[in-house]
């Protein structure tokens, strides 16, 4: 019969058939009755029907009895037990396996052992659980019964995970899952998975860890099991941590499976810590409070510590700070207790809302985790080191601990592969930036370093594929997709099953990217100042720098570093808007005035900067915000070369990056454009040497294999920004969209790239000073040089300027003196001067 309850345990509806099968056979006796009934108790809790499982087992529990053999019913009470703790009565769950354990020895004394210490590890108990998974593994391993074994070295391995010993919770979970794969467990396996999962956030490996999670979803839909909520919750959590909060709301708001009263409160404390990393507060504050109710009812004090620090955090997001001094400080206390991953950013907290001595007091003991082996904790420990600093004005001080905070956030990075999450770790260093930039920012040559050491790191290191000879077939059947919508747009065809079978696609190829580790640990290091200078040569390099709303100006220019400060980010904001305005009116046709504007912007951002600048080409280092500004609407740089750059590092590596010998150009006009793609067949009567890829030869696969180490590369092709997912931001060809997905899978950056498209050249800003999209794709690949636009353009004036662009570049000139000479062209011309002013010349 003991087969019985191992098939509940792996296989449970052949388990429920076999059992009912048992109780419904009048020749059934007590002993068959009690195990059929363990059973079915069994496949009921962990099906989510916890409450009923307790009326199967308690008469379970009485056909034990009746049998007369003292460890059949410890056995059926220890399983009782359990699921008692499964519908919140712990304490009684608790007396019910302390009186299984009474006077049982050996194997069956392990085995309700295992099961105790399962319920103390759900109560959070993890230092009493330890010990007690100890001895009944030793008496396991000697009773040989290899498949409870692996069960106890899961709940170990757990332990250990929460106690902060991340190596030994491996070994345990990966000699488990190894065990259970030869038994054929598989189910119990897929536990072994979610754990091995945990492990690698454990160690801030967050591409591992959204792999693991990925497989332990597959193997359970395999093995014909639903996703219990215990994985969603955790894969919410490696999407927090990987910063992706919209992504983990959506994921525990689609889970739709039973909840047990404990499953109930874990759910709503993991939903609370997803909103409030979404920045939705109030329902946060309003889910965590529920949580710590539930909690408190179930009496499991280590959850609900940790449910309160969620529900503190969502207070304070709403200012809502009445009497949480106290309670912030209450549970930050308790956590350092516990030495808890968490207690550094709980002791933060605590510390910012404390006064006088106790504010130090609290940043003092959050500095204490500075040698933590989770990068983000150390992180999180070095924002304190540094709070402490301010405080008692030590600016060398505050420095110091922000760029060893940095380097932990670096070191965590190196692992990732997707270039999306690598530029969204960086939002875990937010609040060091912003304390380091405020210190470093009286003085020049400080606050340049800084901000190099702040801006644009996610383009220095190439982003990882899967594989870059063969295609995924996610991103596979997203270009079939593509390909079937452009041909339905044409037709006038219906397209909602398309674009909602799109979304799916969409979803699958960034799950699958977000799961690429990093191909190499090499990290570059910020670009120095005395490099800087000793580049600029002539040229004047500015770089714009947000100090806490403030924009301040660098300028580096023949030896020197100056600083100004310019005008608000607040005052820019209402300016932007108006600039892209003016130039939908060019593109249209219509005819705009920038000039009044232009003064405007150029007083707000470069302020008494202005005079700071030579008679010399400019490359601009903007903030990331400001990426997509028509530069050229500023009259000191309407009339002058200059090239915009994510940040003074990457304009030395492109600099630095080698031109292709032989130099092949290539040229592209995609389908449905107004003006044909009109510069291209002049392009390539003048270029008779380059690749021309028109009409039904422009195919993504075909575009691909000649962007591929091309020298100059120019795209006349329909492009489209995505904001909502810039790296499905797109180029449109005559089979289907080319993506940033796609470009990223180039083996050898095309040296300089001309994008003729509208908004070819927006990026979007995201995690602290990062950017995403197709140009910072290129960059991150290694292209030294791009023209795109920053706005909308008019097809007829882009197709001439292109022409008069390429004459230039012909001539020798970079792309930055070439798009001045198109300007000074352009003047006098409304919709020709408002067409230039959207190009930009990125890099060198």
């Amino acid at each position: 019969m003991q087969e019985l309850l191992d098939l509940a345990l792996d296989q449970p509806e052949r388990a429920r058939r076999r059992a009912e099968e048992l109780l419904a056979a009048p020749d059934t006796d007590d002993l068959g009755r009690s195990f059929a009934l363990q059973a079915l108790g069994i496949v009921l809790r962990d099906g989510g029907h916890a409450e009923k499982a307790l009326d199967v087992l308690r008469a379970g529990l009485v056909a034990a009895m009746t049998v007369g053999d003292p460890d059949r019913v410890r056995d059926v009470r220890a399983t009782l037990g359990v699921t008692l703790a499964f519908v919140g009565r712990s304490g009684i769950a608790l007396r019910e396996l302390e009186a299984a354990m009474d006077g049982a020895t050996g194997e069956v004394a392990a085995k309700v052992a295992m099961r105790l210490a399962a319920v103390l590890t759900m109560l959070g108990r993890h230092v009493e659980a330890a010990p007690v998974l100890r001895g009944a593994l030793d008496e396991l391993v000697r009773c040989g019964n290899r498949g409870w074994e692996a069960r106890t070295r899961a709940w170990l391995g757990h332990v250990h995970l929460h106690l902060g010993r991340v190596d030994d919770a491996e070994n345990e979970v990966s000699e488990a899952a190894r065990i259970l794969a030869e038994e054929g467990a598989w189910v119990d396996r897929l536990s072994t998975l979610s754990s091995l999962a945990e492990v690698a956030l454990a160690r801030g490996d967050h591409a591992a860890a959204l792999r693991r999670f990925g497989d332990t979803v597959d193997a359970a839909a395999a093995a014909g099991r639903p996703v219990i909520f215990e994985v969603v919750a955790r894969f919410a959590d490696a999407y927090l941590a990987a910063g992706l909060p919209s992504d983990a709301v959506a994921l525990m708001r689609s889970f739709d499976g039973e909840l047990a009263p404990l499953d109930q409160a874990e759910f709503l404390a993991a939903l609370a810590r997803a909103l409030l990393a979404a920045d939705e507060p109030t329902q946060a504050a309003d889910t965590a409070r529920r949580a710590v109710e539930l909690f408190r009812s179930q009496d499991r004090p280590w959850f609900r510590l940790r449910a309160r620090l969620t529900a503190v955090r969502a207070r304070l997001a709403l200012d809502d700070v009445r009497g949480l001094a106290q309670e912030a400080a209450a549970v930050a206390d308790e956590l350092h207790t516990q030495g808890a991953d968490e207690a550094p950013l709980a002791l933060t907290i605590a510390g910012r809302l404390a006064t006088g001595a106790d504010r130090a007091e609290f940043w003092s003991r959050a500095a204490s985790y500075r040698h933590h082996p989770n990068a983000l904790v150390r992180a999180g420990a070095w924002h304190a080191q540094a709070l402490s600093r301010e405080e008692t004005r030590d600016r060398g001080g505050v420095l110091r601990a922000a760029a060893a905070g940095l380097d932990a956030i670096d070191e965590h990075r190196r692992l990732i592969g997707s270039s999306e999450l690598r530029a969204l770790a960086t939002t875990h260093g937010r609040e060091l930036t912003t304390i380091a930039l405020r210190h470093a920012a009286s003085d020049a040559r400080t606050l340049l370093r800084w901000s190099e050491r702040t801006r644009a790191t996610a383009l220095a290191q190439p982003p990882a594929t899967s594989d870059a000879t063969t295609i995924p077939a996610s991103l596979a059947a997203l270009r079939d997709n593509g390909r079937q919508l452009a041909e339905a747009r044409q037709e006038g065809a219906p397209t909602d099953e398309l674009e909602r079978e799109r979304l799916r696609l969409e979803r699958a190829v960034r799950a699958e990217s977000h799961t690429l580790s990093a191909t190499t640990a090499a990290q570059q290091r910020p670009a120095s100042v005395e490099q800087i200078l000793a580049a600029t040569g002539d040229t004047a390099l500015v770089e714009l720098v947000d100090v806490d709303g403030t924009l301040h100006v660098v300028v580096a220019h023949a030896g020197r570093v100056r600083r100004r400060v310019a005008g608000t980010l607040d005052e820019i904001a209402a300016l932007l808007g108006p600039a892209a305005m003016l130039l939908r009116r060019a593109a249209r046709g219509r005819p705009a005035d920038t000039a009044a504007l232009g003064v405007r912007l150029q007083e707000a951002i470069l302020g008494d900067a202005v005079r700071l600048l030579p008679d010399a080409p400019v490359v601009l280092a903007p903030t990331a915000r400001l990426h997509g500004l028509a530069w050229s609407l500023l009259p000191t740089l309407h009339d002058r070369p200059f090239a915009v750059v994510p940040s003074a590092g990457q304009w030395l590596r492109a600099r630095a990056t080698p031109r292709p010998e032989p130099a092949s150009t290539v040229l592209v006009a995609g389908p449905a454009l107004a003006s044909g793609g009109a510069e291209v067949p002049v392009l390539a009567e003048r270029h008779r040497e380059a690749v021309l890829l028109d009409g039904p030869r422009a195919t993504l696969d075909a575009v691909l294999t000649h962007l591929d180490g091309a020298g100059l590369v120019h795209l006349a092709a329909h492009g489209r920004f995505r904001a909502d997912s810039p790296l499905f931001s797109a180029l449109d060809l005559a089979d289907g969209p080319l993506t940033v997905h796609d470009l990223e899978r180039i083996p050898r950056a095309p040296y300089r790239v001309v994008l003729s498209a509208c908004e070819s050249g927006v990026l979007a800003p995201v995690g602290a000073e990062e950017l995403l999209g197709l140009a910072a794709a290129l960059f991150s690949l290694g292209t030294a040089g791009l023209v795109c636009s920053v706005g909308e353009v008019n097809d007829a004036a882009t197709a001439a300027l292109m022409v008069d662009l390429h004459a230039a570049l012909a001539a020798g000139r970079d792309p930055a003196t070439a798009l001045c000479e198109v300007r000074r062209r352009a003047v006098g011309d409304p919709v020709a001067a408002g067409t230039a002013a959207a190009f930009l010349a990125l890099g060198v």
